[in-house]
């Protein structure tokens, strides 16, 4: 046996805050909305996917922020995504501790923890 992939990361957001999450993960990070299955709609949150990046978040009624755990986005041009989250509002905090990566994070409108990493 072997695992082949990540299906999708899970992140929690708070109840009702759906359109706070389309704007960043979908206006401003580019991942289209999609539809949730039927039995899972009723529980609110939204998932986000473009091919094989899939964010899903769901509502968590005691949420929390997930400030050190997060997951890590490829993206093909980090200095003009970075300009885009800044312009919006968001703090972004670049990072350059690993040599030949350029990297940086932000929050999303709940505080989860970002990375944003072009090779």
């Amino acid at each position: 046996m072997t695992i082949t992939a990540i299906d999708h990361v899970q992140l929690a957001m708070p109840a009702g805050e759906e359109n706070a999450a389309r704007y960043f993960y979908s206006e401003l990070l580019g991942i289209p909305e999609v539809a949730k299955p039927a039995p899972l709609a009723a529980r609110g949150g939204c998932w986000f996917e473009q091919g094989t990046v899939k964010i899903h978040l769901g509502v968590e009624a005691d949420f929390r922020p997930a400030r050190k755990a997060h997951p890590a986005l490829l993206v093909d041009d980090l200095a003009d995504l970075s300009r885009k989250l800044e312009a919006a509002g968001c703090k972004v905090t670049p990072d350059d501790t690993l040599e030949g990566i350029a990297r940086c994070f932000v929050s999303d409108p709940f505080g989860n923890r970002i990375e944003l990493i072009q090779e």
